[in-house]
């Protein structure tokens, strides 16, 4: 099985994924969440080092796994000698000799690969400011719920260029599906990880940036939105406003999508800012299974890594 090829990798970009591995986990979490496969990790230690807040990430990954028998010890950044100014380095030896994976929230992508190259067990991405694949992972797995595939499908996201926009990115071009990000001119998405989701999509999908929110939702199955400013960018969130509320995903948006269409959004939003209530709340919202799924993908992605499947 291609899934095979997965125990004892790092998990720090959605790229680090082929097509058929996507398809793979994806079919593993919903199996495990139906069910109809169990995967058990007994004595297995999960390690998690945030930098960053974290109600979801951190809850959904501890959830799976105790659920496959193994443990979780979260490591209070303040608390370790990382805060003092440890090298990586030295820490990443350190816990690889202790952990048997690590799942890090931090700002900068750079940390991840550090870790990543000092220790053998696998480093799993929890967030950055460059990419949020792990809950890419839990959006697609909603999306393919909801639709029953994924190839052909199109997802649009509002907001800021920001991880989200990143890890979509990579995800839809990996699984066949068109994506367009509409964002505010000064607030593009990494031209690095356009061009590297381009080349994944080769001439299965499309990659389309755009400004022009009602052009990018006409005819859209998945109508996706975050917050406009993300952790760290506080300061400017009341002047990132009127240059965003065009891009506010509310029901006069929503109506020039499919009629079928489904509104995600990662959590935590700024009701009433980049998503109305009404349609937070609405028939077509699935923010609530999207966030659930945080744990059913994240399960099947540690039982991949640490061999239990």
């Amino acid at each position: 099985m291609v899934i095979d090829g997965l125990k004892g990798r790092d998990f720090v970009s959605m790229a680090d994924l082929s097509p058929g591995e996507l398809g793979g986990l994806l079919t593993i979490a919903t199996q495990l969440k139906c069910g109809q496969l169990t995967a058990d990790c007994p004595r297995k230690v999960l390690g998690l080092l945030f930098r960053k807040a974290s109600t979801r990430t951190r809850v959904s990954f501890s959830v799976a796994m105790v659920q496959l028998g193994g443990q979780v010890l979260d490591l209070n950044v303040q608390l370790t000698q990382v805060s003092r100014g440890e090298p990586i380095r030295d820490t990443a030896r350190v816990l690889d000799r202790y952990l048997d994976a690590l799942a890090i929230r931090t700002y900068d992508q750079g940390e991840l690969a550090e870790f990543a190259h000092h220790a053998n067990m696998p480093i799993i991405n929890a967030l950055t400011d460059l990419e949020h694949p792990c809950q890419v992972l839990a959006d697609l797995l909603t999306v393919q719920e909801a639709f029953g595939s994924l190839e052909g499908l199109t997802l649009t996201y509002l907001g800021d260029g920001n991880n989200m926009a990143h890890s979509l990115m990579l995800g839809c071009a990996l699984a066949g599906m068109h994506i367009r990000i509409a964002t505010p001119p000064d607030y593009v998405p990494n031209e690095d990880i356009v061009l590297q989701a381009r080349a994944l999509a080769g001439d299965r999908s499309e990659v389309i940036l755009t400004d022009d929110p009602k052009a990018a939702v006409a005819g859209a199955q998945i109508l996706y939105t975050d917050v406009w400013a993300s952790m760290g960018q506080e300061s400017d969130a009341e002047s990132r406003i009127p240059r965003f509320q065009p891009y506010q995903v509310n029901n006069a948006l929503l109506a020039g999508c499919d009629r079928d269409a489904i509104v995600l959004h990662c959590l935590p939003a700024h009701r009433g800012e980049e998503i109305t209530d009404d349609v937070m709340e609405g028939p077509q919202s699935r923010v609530w299974d999207q966030a659930e799924n945080r744990m059913h993908a994240q399960k099947a992605l540690l039982a991949c890594l640490l061999g239990a499947i």
